[in-house]
C-alpha cells in the first residue's frame, strides 16, 4: 500500500513597503498563496514586516528574523550552516500549544500554525542568491521568492515541446546564480587543483551548453511558427490577453468549442492554443489563447516566452480579459498592459472584456459600466453573453471589409477554396474567362488573392 506523502508546508513572508497599503499587501499575499497552493504546497501563516524596503543580508529586521526562526525551527543565525535545531521561543510555542489542547486557541497575527515546522519559506519579492542564502541559514528551511514560485509553476505545467525549452531556459538563468552563491556559502564542491575545473566550473559550463543548445533548438521553432503565422497573414485573428486566471481558457473554450484545458488554479495555460470561432463566421475568425500575466513575472519568462506573446504582436483584435470580480482587477489590467507594452503590441487594437459578471451584484454590474462605458461585460458562462460576443467580433471585421469582384480562371480553380476561406463569396457567375466571384473581405486578403490569380479583376 503506497504511504502518501505528507504536503509541504510553507510559511508566507512579505515586507509591506512605504506607499503599500493594507489592501495592496492582502492582495499580494492572497495571490502569492494562490501561486504556492498551485505548486501543491500548504500555506501555514504569514509573516509581514514594515520596511522601507527589502534591502540588507537577510531582507527582514533581526526581530522579525528571529521570529521566523522561531516558528521554523531555525537558529536565527546568518553566518554558517548549523544543524536545525528547536529554538526556546519554538519548544514554548510548542508546550503551549500542547497544554492548551483542549482549550481554545488564541488566534495568531500572522496566520494560524501547526505543530509541524514549515519547511518552506516563501518570501513576496524577488530576493537576491545572497539574502535566500542567508535565509536558509537562520531559518533552517528551504527559501524560494516569488520568481522562483513562477518558474516552477511554469516549469511543472509546460506541456508542447515550445514551451518545455522556454521555461527550461529561464529555469537556467535562474539557477545559474544560485549555484554560485550556494557554492560561496557553503563551500563548494572541489574536484582538487589537478583536475583544473572545480564542480561548480564545470555546473556553469554545462549550463552555458545547454542554454546555447536551448537557444538554437527554440529558434528553429520560431521559424516554423514564423511560416505558420505568416500563411495566417490576412485571416482575421482575435488574441485573448490578461492576468492569469481571468477566465481566458474558459472564455476560449464557449467561443470555439474545444477542448482547451480550463482550471481554476494560476497558470494552467502555457502554450498558445489557436482555434476558429464556432459557429464559423465567413471568412473564418481565429481565436488564440495565450499564457496569462502576473505581477512581477520574471523578465526571463517574458522573453522565454516572446515567441509565443507573438501570437498578441499579430493579432487583428486583442480581448483584455479581466475577472471583474476580484477587487484588484484595475492593477491586474495594468499589469497585462505593461507587458504587452514590452512586446510592443500596445498598437494593436482592442477591447475590454469584464468577465466573470455572474460573481456580481446589479449594482456593482452598473457601476462597472459607468466606469467602463466601451468594456464588453460578460460571463464566460452564459450561453447569451458568448453569442452576443461573437456577433461583436463579426461586426468588427465586418466594418473594415470591402466588396470586391475577382475573376477565377478555369486553369486555377485549385484557389476555389483559398477565396472561400478568406472572403465571403456574395455572388458566382460564370464565362468565357472563369468564374466571376463578387466577394467581400479584408483589403489586404483580396489584395493577396488578386496576385496569386495574376493581377485579374472583374
Amino acid at each position: 500500500m503506497e504511504t502518501k506523502q505528507p504536503t509541504p508546508r510553507a510559511i508566507l513572508v512579505g515586507v509591506q513597503m512605504d506607499g503599500v497599503d493594507d489592501a495592496a499587501q492582502d492582495a499580494s499575499f492572497k495571490e502569492l498563496g494562490r501561486l504556492v497552493e498551485t505548486l501543491g504546497y500548504e500555506v501555514a501563516g504569514t509573516l509581514v514586516q514594515k520596511r522601507g524596503g527589502i534591502g540588507g543580508l537577510t531582507v527582514l529586521g533581526k526581530g522579525k528574523l528571529a521570529e521566523l526562526a522561531a516558528i521554523t525551527g531555525g537558529t536565527g543565525v546568518v553566518s554558517g550552516w548549523k544543524p536545525k535545531q528547536k529554538s526556546k521561543a519554538r519548544l514554548r510555542f510548542e508546550a503551549e500549544g500542547a497544554a492548551g489542547a483542549d482549550e481554545p486557541e488564541d488566534e495568531q497575527e500572522d496566520g494560524a500554525l501547526d505543530q509541524t515546522p514549515p519547511e518552506y519559506v516563501i518570501v513576496d519579492h524577488e530576493i537576491s542568491p545572497s539574502q535566500a542564502r542567508n535565509l536558509e541559514n537562520a531559518t533552517g528551511a528551504q527559501v524560494l521568492d516569488r520568481t522562483g514560485v513562477i518558474v516552477e509553476i511554469f516549469h511543472r505545467h509546460a506541456r508542447s515541446r515550445e514551451a518545455k525549452l522556454q521555461v527550461e531556459m529561464a529555469r537556467l538563468k535562474y539557477v545559474a546564480p544560485r549555484l554560485r552563491e550556494s557554492a560561496v556559502g557553503g563551500g563548494g564542491r572541489q574536484r582538487g587543483v589537478g583536475a583544473g575545473e572545480t564542480n561548480l566550473d564545470l555546473d556553469r559550463r554545462n549550463i552555458r551548453d545547454r542554454l546555447a543548445e536551448l537557444k538554437s533548438q527554440l529558434e528553429q521553432i520560431q521559424r516554423d511558427n514564423d511560416q505558420r503565422r505568416s500563411a495566417r497573414n490576412d485571416q482575421l485573428r482575435v488574441a485573448l490577453v490578461g492576468y492569469t486566471n481571468a477566465g481566458k481558457s474558459s472564455l476560449m473554450r464557449a467561443l470555439t468549442g474545444s477542448e482547451v484545458l480550463v482550471a481554476d488554479q494560476l497558470f494552467a495555460t502555457l502554450d498558445t492554443t489557436v482555434r476558429t470561432l464556432k459557429p464559423e463566421a465567413k471568412p473564418r475568425i481565429l481565436i488564440s489563447d495565450t499564457v496569462g500575466f502576473i505581477k512581477q513575472l520574471p523578465h526571463d519568462l517574458v522573453a522565454s516566452f516572446r515567441s509565443t506573446l507573438d501570437e498578441a504582436l499579430e493579432a487583428s483584435l486583442l480581448l483584455y480579459v479581466v475577472d471583474a470580480s476580484d477587487p484588484t482587477y484595475e492593477a491586474q489590467l495594468e499589469v497585462s498592459r505593461t507587458v504587452l507594452r514590452e512586446i510592443g503590441a500596445d498598437a494593436v487594437p482592442w477591447r475590454l472584456i469584464l468577465n466573470k459578471s455572474d460573481r456580481l451584484s446589479g449594482d456593482e454590474r452598473a457601476a462597472l459600466l459607468a466606469k467602463h462605458p466601451d468594456a464588453i461585460l460578460l460571463s464566460a458562462k452564459s450561453a447569451a453573453d458568448v453569442a452576443a460576443l461573437r456577433e461583436t467580433l463579426i461586426a468588427y471585421f465586418e466594418a473594415r471589409m470591402v466588396e470586391d469582384v475577382l475573376v477565377l480562371p478555369y486553369a486555377q480553380q485549385g484557389l476555389l477554396g483559398e477565396i472561400y476561406e478568406n472572403t465571403r463569396v456574395l455572388a458566382e457567375e460564370f464565362d468565357a474567362n472563369g468564374r466571376i466571384l463578387k466577394v467581400r473581405g479584408l483589403p489586404s486578403a483580396i489584395a493577396r488573392l488578386r496576385i496569386a490569380l495574376g493581377g485579374r479583376k472583374g
